[in-house]
């Protein structure tokens, strides 16, 4: 069977880096700075999950709360039990490009529960969490994107996604052509060709698509080609190159595409891109 997430994840990877293993007690503001995403698993204890104001989730078994973009909240704990957490700040390979990030719900909180087959690696993961072994960080580092995997694996299972890439993946047929692109990008690919490849009529395959992605098969294919491009860009590598690489035949018809997606030429783009990463160092 093909792997949906494999040429998703080969493009555009996902790396966590832990930053928090223990109790939580009280009042704990999460500022949502920078440009990483947060991972929060809770082994045990009760939470309240603020969104500004507004309370967004009440905590009672062991859960997990996924943030693919950054955003603030507040967790409310009891002052003297608390709560057991660990966090990993998530970092999506391309940034707001990422079509992973991009197509993932804003919040997402879970019972581990859900996950089926995830006990032995939750099991791992905290107790590792809450020893001090050798290597601590760079096991604990892997099994929280491990553990993201299997996130992404029931969010379209379970189709808990709205319209999106992930909707679409999650579509017995639909994905077959979504995966034919994912793995073959800079193919000249027709409507007729992604039909087939979907094991449907050409005006139901364009009508599911649009319903379940919010876009025409055209409009995504430009979307996913402009996202590597913009990943090959951010690497160094040349424009012409890159250009082929993603499947148009001129420097030209590239910059129009890509223009057309992000409102500014490559040239610009990377200039852009460089300067928000000069500000950061």
């Amino acid at each position: 069977m093909t792997d949906r997430l494999a040429a998703l994840l080969e493009h555009f990877s996902i790396t966590a880096r832990v930053f928090h293993s223990g109790a939580l007690c009280g009042v704990n503001e999460l500022p949502g700075e920078g440009s990483a995403g947060q991972l929060h698993l809770i082994r045990q204890g009760a939470v309240e999950v603020w969104h500004g104001g507004t309370l967004a989730a009440r905590v009672s078994e062991p859960s997990l709360l996924l943030y693919p973009q950054p955003m603030a909240h507040r967790f409310v704990t009891d002052p003297e039990r608390g709560a057991d957490f660990a966090c990993a700040n998530l970092s999506f390979d391309g940034g707001p490009a990422n079509p992973v990030a991009a197509a993932l719900p804003p919040f997402v909180c879970l019972p581990l529960s859900a996950l089926q087959g995830s006990e032995p690696v939750l099991e791992l993961l905290f107790a590792e969490a809450f020893a001090r072994n050798c290597g601590r960080q760079a096991v604990l580092d892997r099994l929280f994107e491990v553990v993201l995997i299997q996130v992404l694996r029931h969010l379209m299972e379970e189709g808990r996604t709205q319209v999106g890439m992930l909707l679409g993946m999650a579509h017995p047929r639909l994905r077959q052509a979504l995966i034919a692109m994912h793995e073959q990008p800079a193919r000249e690919w027709s409507l007729a060709t992604l039909a087939a490849q979907a094991g449907m009529s050409r005006s139901v395959f364009a009508r599911l698509f649009r319903e379940r992605l919010g876009c025409t098969p055209g409009a995504y294919l430009q979307r996913w080609r402009v996202g590597l491009a913009q990943r090959a860009l951010l690497a160094g590598r040349p424009l012409k190159l890159v250009a082929i690489e993603v499947g148009y035949g001129s420097e030209a018809a590239f910059s129009r595409a890509f223009k057309a997606c992000c409102g500014l030429s490559p040239r610009e783009w990377r200039l852009a891109s460089d300067g928000k990463s000069g500000g950061d160092s």
